[in-house]
């Protein structure tokens, strides 16, 4: 009888140290360190370990246009996107015109967001040895703005034209380099100002403040109160985000100039998403581990308190409306368990 007991309790020592181990394996793309929403993923990659979740084996410096068609092919399972990425492909345009409209639309009904990120908010700034004035100030001036294509190419040239009613090519002349190049262009004295999307700090502003003390502006408020500038500020991926000056951390030989002081700026929303086949009990539980540990999260860098985890308020997240982008059912319910509201226009039918 002894011996019996001995082996059934065995048994069970050894099928729940099997429980305990059976964390999913699981693959992960991201942006390159430094940013929000590397930041995000690697950390749901740290907590998801610690608490024998998952193990996510994170590529960073990734292409999310392809990261994002990688899980909606179920060739990824998680990745990290700015929320433009699933409109363009649920509409076959841009980097997925190749794709065409059918297929797109196929793909973009596999993604589903288990929480969102702030990847950026534009600003106009310039080296103060430049004499720029702000955003009247650009007529026949060089402008880095972004990348050679993509979502920060086309918000950028967006707002300089609501902003400054200036379009590229005609009031001024563009420069676009790869993010990879970014702080250097802007140090190399190539372009007179940037247009890009940065946080409270910018690590590339502050990189780049070895060279120089610089000015940021914000959208002036008769600007931002327009109707176009307001619509635009609904546009797929976008936001509208305001800040305090006094709350908006810039680093020494750096300062900010708005006419009330705020700051205004339209924000780049993203998150980190996977496909919908995802089962219901891993989104929950790594949702779960995101909302658990958010404290540690908006801990890990300076920027991230304005960073937007933890905020699912429909407008500021940038979900519904043009958006197609649904919560998986799983997030859904580690964020009303969590407290907190998800808007009916933001769960799938």
């Amino acid at each position: 009888m002894k011996i019996m007991k001995s082996i059934i309790a065995a048994g069970v020592a050894a099928l729940m140290a099997t429980t305990v181990q059976a964390a999913e394996n699981l693959t992960a793309e991201t942006a390159s360190p430094g940013g929000s929403i590397h930041l995000s993923l690697s950390h749901l990659t740290e907590v998801a370990s610690q608490k024998d979740i998952a193990n996510i084996q994170l590529a960073d410096g990734q292409t999310l246009t392809n990261s994002v068609q990688n899980v909606a092919e179920g060739k990824t399972d998680i990745a990290g996107t700015p929320y433009i990425l699933p409109f363009l492909l649920a509409k076959g345009r841009g980097p997925y015109s190749k794709l065409g409209a059918e297929k797109g639309a196929e793909l973009a009904a596999n993604l589903r967001a288990l929480y969102p990120v702030t990847l950026g908010i534009f600003a106009l700034y310039a080296y103060d040895s430049k004499g720029l004035k702000g955003w009247d100030d650009l007529e026949g001036k060089t402008i880095y703005n972004g990348p050679p294509r993509g979502a920060a190419l086309t918000n950028a040239r967006a707002i300089i034209q609501l902003t400054a009613s200036l379009k590229e090519g005609q009031g001024y002349k563009g420069v676009q380099v790869n993010w990879g190049q970014a702080t250097k262009t802007i140090m190399d004295g190539s372009a007179d100002a940037a247009v890009l999307p940065i946080l409270f700090p910018d690590s590339r502003i502050t990189q780049a403040l070895a060279a120089g003390n610089m000015t940021i502006w914000s959208v002036p408020k008769e600007k931002w109160d327009s109707e176009p500038f307001q619509k635009y500020l609904r546009a797929p991926g976008s936001a509208p985000f305001t800040l305090e000056l006094k709350d908006a951390a810039v680093p020494n030989g750096a300062k900010i100039i708005s006419e009330d002081g705020v700051f205004r700026g339209l924000a780049t929303i993203g998150g980190d998403i996977v496909n919908k086949n995802m089962s219901f009990d891993l989104a929950k539980a790594l949702t779960k581990a995101h909302i658990e540990t958010l404290d540690q999260l908006k801990a890990k860098a300076p920027f991230a308190k304005h960073a937007g985890y933890g905020i699912v308020d429909i407008v500021k997240s940038g979900m519904c409306g043009p958006n197609p982008l649904k919560y998986h059912a799983g997030a859904i319910a580690a964020w009303e368990e969590a407290g907190f509201k998800i808007d009916d226009c933001a769960k799938p039918e």
